[in-house]
């Protein structure tokens, strides 16, 4: 047959050359025929990974235990200095929020619109993505999309973040867990115990004469927005307590700081008459916080 075709000559086939179609799937090869390269998942890989959870779980009980939490004060919602921040993994999320196009009338498109569709890509994935090739560098969509979303979240975190210490210095705020922590180490030099008072020395004056009228004009004006009803201020935030401030200062002196500000705090008189307070509502307040004197 190599050497051509010839009339009248018998060919003969030597068993049956046509490829038989198989009937049955190919059953794979049980783990046990590669011996030291593969195990049982049950429980041998399963005990595995336990133990490193377990190695894990014990390091992080070992540093809460080294490291209390840092705590503040309790909540306060008259503090208005106050500056809410959420957890570092997710200082990315509270920074792409205060963006224009997903905030306001666009917050639907910010919380929802924009996760679900994050979320949605990483479901379709394995859907979308079938190419056999394991190196992200022959996988050219999938990296790049990789390294944006990575990138984007590092930049929106650092920024985050620097708007937060930028807006701390901007306003004079030590954060209420570091004022704390200060306060229970001077406590502690002190030799007044771990235990450190919520607004330092104010927190022994009481409210003198709260029977006053100037008290029931107090509740309605400006000053109990900040300084609080029972006159504690804000710890951290830059704000004094009232409780003594008639040892500070006298009642001429307290019209003043109403009328033209003192510090941060701006001028209070305008905002008060448009509540409809008096001058002599004023005169009865500062009258009234002038007899706040530590006992």
């Amino acid at each position: 047959m190599a050497h051509g075709h010839k009339p009248g000559e018998k060919i003969v086939y030597v068993g049956d050359s046509r490829v038989r179609m198989k009937t049955e799937r190919m059953k794979p090869t049980d783990y046990s025929a590669y011996p030291g390269k593969s195990e049982a998942f049950i429980p041998n890989f399963l005990l595995k990974e336990w133990m490193v959870g377990v190695v894990v779980l014990v390091g992080i009980l070992a540093l809460v235990m080294s490291e209390p939490a840092p705590l503040g004060y309790p909540a306060d919602p008259t503090n208005t200095a106050f500056i809410p921040m959420p957890d570092w993994y997710f200082l990315f999320l509270y920074q792409f929020l205060k963006y224009p196009y997903v905030s306001d009338q666009y917050i639907v498109l910010g919380t929802a619109v924009v996760p679900a569709i994050a979320f949605l890509g990483l479901m379709l994935v394995p859907f979308l993505d079938l190419g056999p090739e394991r190196r992200f560098y022959k996988r050219p969509i999938t990296s790049a999309t990789m390294f944006v979303t990575l990138l984007a979240i590092g930049y929106l975190t650092y920024v985050s973040w620097h708007h937060y210490e930028e807006e701390l210095k901007a306003k004079n705020i030590i954060p209420e867990h570091i004022k704390r922590e200060q306060e229970m180490e001077a406590a502690k030099g002190g030799g007044g115990g771990g235990a450190a008072p919520k607004a330092g020395a104010a927190k022994k004056a009481a409210i003198v004469a709260a029977d006053d009228p100037g008290a029931e004009i107090y509740k309605k004006a400006t000053c109990v927005a900040c300084h609080g009803g029972e006159l504690k201020g804000m710890p951290g935030s830059g704000i004094p307590a009232l409780l003594g401030v008639g040892d500070k200062l006298s009642k001429d002196d307290i019209l003043g700081v109403i009328k033209n500000g003192k510090g941060n705090m701006t001028e209070q008189y305008k905002a008060n008459i448009a509540k409809g307070l008096t001058d002599a509502d004023l005169d009865k307040l500062a009258n009234w916080l002038a007899m706040q004197k530590a006992q």
